[in-house]
């Protein structure tokens, strides 16, 4: 039954809706009717009150969400502001290019870029220049394209050295605002809307100055109308981003995860695949420029080598972390019982032809520490079992985690030798441990199973089992360790009865 606080929440939503699509509605068909209708009074008209509309969204949005860091929104807001008269004064004069519209048009760029490096500092990743290197090679690749196809055009067919510039400035600003626009998607997560409708609103814009380029060098005739459609559309998106609360957290400091790296590389992909049409669409060029279209496509080689060697650099570093995984207990560091079976098979050469011992260690009166203190006390008193028995132990030896509060040493050691290790990891659980509860004594109990050299293959399965019959036997008779052969021959209190460190009782003495 739906409660009487969620049907007006309800209702405000649904009004909310509603009110969207009235106004997108109403955008669209201006937009439509500017394109059909030739009236010059009418895009003016059109164009006063789309950024009107966005201006009183950003003013909306900034009043009612509060971002702790507003001046990128100002910043958004002025551009729009530059990008209208810029479009205005160009249409008045009705030239392709004149100082006065560049001037604006040029700041409301810079004023873009600025509050994109605003947005995008605070998701730098430190020691990570993944992203910033594809991001270079998506930019690199579309300045590639922009110079063959626009930049060098324009540089032929313009006669004034400032028009020609000036001309010529367009294209390469948007490959770099391209690749602002494609670092951002990069860092952006699905959950923040209002960026996300900023870069369609970006896109917009730099499909209306795609088309304007192409107007400049001849190769498509473009209506006027038709150009400042996508310009009108940026406006009302970028208004629309103001007014969802998700505009609040944009410039904010982000935990950046950059594991989206395939998708990335299928946009450096196009990148290439444009790359390796310039030789047969640029067979006419001059050898200027041949020149630069041949240092730009040898820079973008060198960038996706470079990628690609630190890809498969990850790559490594990612199986050597999952191989590690698989093979050792977070809590420990040691081995698991997977790769403890694995051991001999996988070190062959190292276990032949020596003998073999292993040493089944459990930790006395675990199980009491654990209800007492709790599983966070008993991971800890876990940790510190294992600290000990590895500073015990040899280098070449293996030692496991193989299950709770049981470990397993194995080594190449004889008889005589599996008394001493036992002994001296019997000794590392005399001092107490000091963990977050206090000091708790713990002691251990050790049993011992020795295998033939030549038996190896199915020998660590029978060892295992022996080893913890042994060790369950010291255990019951508090014996410290004791010897699965002598368990199994001998007397029920066979072992080293109460054991102390530094006795040196023989009674399992080879």
């Amino acid at each position: 039954m739906t409660s009487k606080e969620e049907q007006p929440t309800s209702q405000h939503h649904c009004f909310g809706l509603l009110w969207y699509a009235i106004f997108f509605g109403a955008s669209a068909a201006a937009i439509g009717l500017n394109i059909v209708v030739d009236s010059p009074l009418l895009s003016l008209m059109t164009m006063l009150a789309v950024v009107a509309s966005a201006l009183t969204m950003i003013g909306l949005g900034l009043r009612r969400h509060r971002p702790a860091r507003p001046l990128p929104w100002y910043l958004i807001a002025s551009s729009a502001l530059l990008f209208a008269t810029g479009t205005v004064l160009r249409g008045i004069d009705n030239h392709a290019v004149h100082p006065l519209d560049d001037l604006f048009t040029l700041s409301g760029y810079f004023a873009v870029g600025v509050a994109a490096a605003l947005w995008l500092r605070p998701r730098q990743v430190r020691h990570n220049y993944d992203l910033l290197l594809d991001s270079g090679l998506i930019g690199l690749g579309a300045l590639l394209a922009s110079w063959t196809f626009l930049i060098s055009p324009i540089l032929q067919s313009h006669d004034s050295t400032m028009n020609t510039v000036v001309a010529a400035t367009y294209p390469v600003l948007d490959a770099l605002l391209l690749t602002l626009v494609a670092h951002s998607v990069a860092t952006s997560s699905r959950s923040e809307t209002s960026l996300r409708l900023l870069h369609l609103g970006l896109f917009a814009v730099l499909l209306g100055d795609l088309g304007y380029s192409l107007e400049t060098v001849g190769t498509a005739t473009i209506g006027s109308e038709v150009l400042l459609a996508p310009l009108l559309a940026a406006y009302l998106t970028v208004g629309v981003a103001a007014l969802h609360p998700t505009m609040a957290c944009l410039g904010a400091p982000r935990r950046i995860h950059p594991h989206h790296s395939r998708q990335r590389a299928s946009v450096i992909a196009v990148a290439l695949i444009m790359a390796s049409l310039v030789p047969v669409v640029g067979s006419s060029l001059d050898t200027l420029d041949r020149a630069v279209v041949s240092s730009m496509f040898a820079l973008l080689l060198i960038g996706v080598l470079v990628r690609s060697e630190r890809a498969i650099v990850r790559s490594a570093r990612s199986e050597r972390r999952a191989q590690y995984q698989a093979d050792h207990d977070m809590l420990t560091g040691l081995l698991n019982r997977a790769a403890l079976l694995r051991a001999l098979n996988r070190n062959h050469e190292h276990w032949l032809e020596q003998p073999l011992s292993l040493l089944f260690i459990d930790l006395d009166g675990f199980k009491m520490v654990n209800d007492s203190y709790g599983h966070a006390v008993g991971d800890e008193l876990i940790a510190n079992a294992a600290s000990r028995i590895r500073r015990v132990i040899r280098r070449e030896d293996v030692v496991a985690r193989y299950g709770g509060d049981e470990f397993v040493v194995l080594a190449p050691l004889d008889r005589q030798e599996a008394v001493m290790l036992a002994e001296r990891l019997l000794g590392a659980f005399v001092r107490p441990f000091g963990l977050s509860a206090g000091d708790i004594p713990i002691t251990a109990s050790v049993g011992i199973a020795c295998g033939s050299p030549r038996s190896y293959d199915a020998s660590i399965y029978d060892l295992i089992r022996d080893a913890d019959s042994a060790m369950y036997h010291a255990k019951e008779y508090s014996l410290g360790y004791a010897f699965h052969d002598e368990v199994r021959h001998g007397a029920p209190d066979a072992g080293r009865r109460n054991w102390r460190p530094g006795s040196r009782s023989t009674s399992t003495a080879v």
